[in-house]
């Protein structure tokens, strides 16, 4: 399945050879994201993302770096989360060499120039409109902040007006230096190439890579014993309903129980939420649920975007489809359908040569094993009705949910009483 190579400098070293296609993509690892900032310096992993692509020693600008990759018909581009962030290219397998140069060159050899930094930072902060301006989004982004409160996963990733404008480049670069090194980052290759060329060459470019210590993040708070949730008033067409519970981490064994429920619940045209929400009750356009596994924690989120008017009646619904779970278990032909589309997701999302990569990236990363898709597989086999009532009685819980709504609601008590003795949070 992959080759595994540790350099003497301590970077790991990930090959995933798929002779069959014609492409190789190559991503640099690293752990660090908004979880691991602190308040005054919200979104500098996401700022970090955007300065690596703007120039380095040898490529002193962003178009020499854009024209590098896509000279050769390539693509190459980058994503921070609250946990990590990747610096990816995917090429023709003849042009191996090129992403690797590239990659390795932006993050070892940033310039950070400052002139480049201060119009970057005006360009998040456009970045930042963006998302204010799409309410979908930002009711997600106040999820995080009713979810997680007072806690670096509640930050925007890419985070908020005050920090952009308090950011110093002396900060992003301390930030830079403490998290991008051998032992907190690793590069993984899926795709065409030669295995013995292409590792020559890792160790060439980053075998002088200087070691550092991992940094390390604030654990997550005591699970919450009242419901919470969160209104901004909003003169637009539509309400965005976002309902999350504590889910479970990337290590606990319930996981594949955890994403039969979700699919379950909210995952595709046939699930519960959509064919009674949408299908037969008709009160939202776009309905679904969502997981998010993190190292010691993580959450299953639903959104709903609804008439206003219907809106207390569309929440109703999603709680009782909640409630539903937790009290009956998932007949036979429902589990055996979920069980099916789980794992053909998992197939035809292999069908790639960066999610080749990323399937033993993300696993090196953060587990201590990697398993393959087939175990995998097995595992989802393996769930019964069962395993997912018991998890759904163990996260599931009224207590838990934590509401956040964008819309034209007022103080939208009509939606926090729905919730019970629930606590309004001011963000």
């Amino acid at each position: 399945m992959y080759q595994a190579h540790t350099l003497e400098n301590g970077l790991r070293v990930y090959l995933i050879p798929v002779p069959v296609f014609q492409s190789v993509s190559i991503g640099v690892f690293v752990r660090v994201g908004s979880r691991y900032e602190r308040q005054a310096e919200a979104g500098v992993s996401h700022f970090i993302e955007h300065m690596l692509f703007k120039g380095t020693t040898r490529r002193p600008s962003a178009r020499i770096i854009a024209e590098t990759i896509e000279g050769v018909g390539g693509l190459s581009n980058a994503y921070t989360s609250q946990e990590a962030t990747v610096y990816y290219a995917k090429v023709a397998s003849a042009q191996a060499s090129t992403a690797l140069d590239v990659l390795a060159d932006l993050v070892r050899h940033p310039l950070f120039d400052p002139a480049e930094f201060e119009k970057e930072r005006y360009v998040i902060g456009e970045e930042l409109n963006m998302i204010y301006d799409s309410p979908d989004s930002w009711a997600n982004v106040l999820l995080d902040q009713v979810l997680w409160p007072n806690h670096p996963l509640g930050h925007n990733i890419v985070g908020t007006a005050e920090s952009l404008t308090t950011l110093s480049r002396d900060a992003l670069t301390a930030y830079f230096e403490a998290g991008y090194h051998p032992q907190n980052a690793l590069v993984a290759i899926g795709g065409a190439f030669d295995s013995d060329k292409i590792l020559a060459e890792v160790t060439a470019l980053l075998g002088d890579w200087q070691p550092g210590d991992v940094p390390s993040f604030e654990p997550v708070a005591p699970p919450q014993t009242r419901a919470r949730w969160h209104v901004e008033d909003r003169p637009i067409e539509q309400g965005h309903l976002c309902l999350a519970l504590p889910g479970l981490s990337r290590r606990d064994p319930d996981r594949y129980a955890l994403s039969v429920l979700n699919t379950v619940l909210g995952e595709g045209m046939s699930s519960r939420l959509f064919l009674n929400i949408r299908e037969e009750k008709g009160l939202a356009y776009a309905v679904d649920s969502s997981l998010n596994l993190l190292q010691d924690t993580g959450s299953l989120a639903i959104y709903a975007g609804v008439d206003p008017d219907r809106a207390p009646e569309a929440l109703q619904a999603i709680l009782d489809e909640l409630d539903r779970l937790r009290t009956e278990p998932v007949p036979p032909a429902e589990l055996h359908k979920v069980k099916e589309y789980l794992k053909g997701r998992l197939v035809l999302g292999l069908e790639d040569s960066f999610s080749r990569a990323a399937w033993v990236a993300y696993q090196a990363l953060f587990l201590e094993d990697i398993k393959s898709p087939e175990e995998v597989l097995q595992a989802y086999n393996a769930v019964t009705a069962e395993d997912v009532l018991a998890v759904a009685q163990k996260i599931l819980s009224p207590n838990a949910y934590n509401l956040a709504v964008v819309g034209p609601f007022g103080k939208g008590e009509a939606l926090g009483r729905l919730l019970g003795n629930a606590e309004f949070v001011s963000l």
